[in-house]
């Protein structure tokens, strides 16, 4: 099992920055593969961006390239999200989550997800 705790959301103006941790249990093989999705009220979770153990990222959200960063700190077992410039549209819950082997784009393959953290952007 490996259990992941998002931090570092909050309420912030149009224009800030916000970072994101996802701290993971522990590192195992089941979590290989780190990502950050987003859920807006009414709208469908999407991906943002995944590290591997690696290092490699993909960046899976157009609006997000330029302005989100996801970076990793393997001796903390922990993910990080850096976000630029929010806009009111980058509201939603942000989450992380954790899948063996590869880096999926649909949600539904991701093995381990943490309970979430609330990003509010106001104009």
């Amino acid at each position: 099992q490996v259990q992941l705790v998002e931090s570092g959301g909050g309420s912030v103006q149009a224009g800030g920055s916000l970072r994101l941790s996802c701290a993971a249990s522990r590192y195992t093989d089941s979590s290989d593969c780190v990502a950050w999705f987003r859920q807006a009220p009414g709208k469908e979770r999407e991906g943002i961006a995944t590290i591997y153990s690696s290092g490699r990222v993909t960046y899976f959200h157009d609006s997000g390239v330029g302005r989100f960063t996801i970076s990793q700190d393997n001796a903390k077992n922990t993910v990080y999200l850096q976000m630029n410039n929010l806009k009111p549209e980058d509201t939603a819950r942000y989450y992380c989550a954790a899948a063996p082997d590869y880096c999926p784009r649909s949600p539904s393959q991701y093995t381990y997800w943490g309970q979430g953290t609330q990003v509010t952007v106001s104009s």
